[in-house]
């Protein structure tokens, strides 16, 4: 059946099923009117989502849009079709699998080819086995917060990288980018075929549109885009900044708990997946910008990609509110390791040892005896890049600001300023609860 058959198809569907349409907006806010042209409030507010980590999830926006009993059949329900994203290989482990099934009004395949996009993006890059393109050093680093940009800057166009080490096409190692934008991405949507990004935002919150459905991430939460999914992202506030990981190799995952027990750190239930949602649009130029070895490409059609009405998977972007991490620290004496307060990790093939490591300083009680109360001084055989989203740190009182960031590669001395070592130093045992709050009030 061809496409201009199928959408008809598909229109009837919508038109002899309307009521239970209606149900399914209201139930997402949509409850003005089923128009799917992203961008105002409504379309953002109390938005529903899925609690899990990790989980095989099943979610239609037309009631009996997921096929029954197997995932791609001949015809599939509305006249859909069948389009598996995987996640890892098909001979992973079960346990490792990750994948889902998309039910779209028209295929993924349905573009035209793709063209380097113009001009080049000179401020990104993933490659870091090529030395020619990057500057290595060990000497320890803080960039100040960047500049909101005065000329019209959307997120793709506000993407700078930091630092990162291997490359995507090895299948390993990571890269560290900040982003400064003022600007929603308009018909426009972005795929990232080099890995998962993982976006941390500072200033102003993120409306993203994804293939799996809708998010309003705001700062003091994190998200996570699986590689390869496309994703479009407005700024309801205006200038907005934040920080970016994007991961070559692997999937952010739990850490293990040890002996901290069953429960603890960041609780599965509290990750939120988004549940369906599409649009159906005929949108000429619509860009597809494909993310690829560090470069980007782009490539036009003539609909909007967020065209799932249904999906099943495991395999999705997810959101995480920091501000219920439970984190455990030292109750008698010493400092605890940062390990302790480990959000979500990236392990490597070497037992124990990550790829990356999300880690989150939360406000908490600092109650050591007779310790010195922050952060060790400490040479690393891991690199470590922080940020802050808002408030202080209690290791580094003096210049560093909120939307900065800091770098100390492997085996650098660091550790705290001499006004912080100082006032810390003549400290009694007494309570202690600093002002470290790492999102707004």
């Amino acid at each position: 059946m061809n496409l201009d058959r199928r959408e008809e198809q598909m229109a009837q569907h919508l038109q002899n099923d309307m009521s239970e349409t209606e149900v399914f907006w209201k139930g997402n806010s949509e409850k003005e009117s089923t128009n799917h042209s992203g961008g105002h409030e409504s379309e953002f507010a109390d938005l529903e989502y899925l609690r899990g980590f990790g989980n095989h999830f099943t979610t239609e926006a037309l009631k009996g849009a997921l096929p029954e009993g197997q995932n791609s059949p001949l015809n599939c329900p509305y006249g859909l079709y069948a389009e598996q994203i995987s996640g890892t290989a098909f001979t992973v482990p079960r346990k490792y699998n990750q994948k889902s099934w998309l039910y779209r009004i028209k295929p993924s395949v349905t573009h035209e080819p793709f063209c380097p996009r113009q001009p080049a993006h000179e401020n990104l890059m993933s490659d870091f086995t090529d030395s020619s393109n990057s500057t290595v050093t060990p000497t320890q680093l803080r960039w100040k917060p960047e500049d909101i940009p005065e000329v019209k800057t959307d997120f793709i166009d506000g993407l700078f990288t930091i630092c990162g080490a291997g490359s995507p096409f090895l299948r390993h190692g990571y890269a560290v980018h900040m982003y400064a934008a003022n600007a929603s991405m308009e018909n426009c949507a972005l795929a990232n075929a080099d890995g998962d990004f993982l976006i941390v935002p500072q200033q102003g919150r993120l409306w993203i549109k994804t293939e799996s459905g809708k998010l309003q991430v705001s700062p003091g939460e994190v998200v996570v885009l699986p590689h390869g999914f496309r994703f479009s992202i407005a700024l309801p506030d205006g200038p907005s900044r934040g920080y970016i990981v994007e991961v070559y190799s692997g999937h952010f995952q739990l850490p293990d708990l040890g002996p901290i027990g069953a429960n603890g750190l960041a609780e599965p239930r509290d990750f939120l997946t988004p549940v369906a949602w599409f649009e159906d649009e005929n949108i000429s130029g619509y860009t597809i910008i494909h993310k690829f070895g560090g470069q980007l490409f782009q490539s036009k059609q003539d609909f909007s990609p967020f065209n799932v009405v249904a999906w099943q998977g495991n395999y999705a972007p997810y959101k995480y509110d920091l501000r219920k991490f439970c984190p455990f620290n030292t109750v008698l004496f010493d400092h605890a390791d940062p390990c302790i307060n480990t959000v979500l990790t990236v392990p490597s093939e070497k037992p124990g040892v990550a790829v990356v490591d999300l880690v989150v300083f939360p406000p908490r009680w600092l109650v050591a005896e007779h310790t010195f109360r922050p952060p060790y001084f400490h040479r690393n055989c891991m690199s470590e890049f922080m940020g802050l989203i808002c408030g202080t740190y209690e290791g580094k009182a003096d210049g560093f600001l909120p939307g900065g960031g800091s770098l100390h590669n492997c085996m650098s001395p660091h550790g705290v300023d001499t006004p912080t070592y100082e006032f810390y130093a003549m400290l009694e045992d007494v309570l202690l609860h600093p002002s470290l709050n790492y999102a707004p009030k």
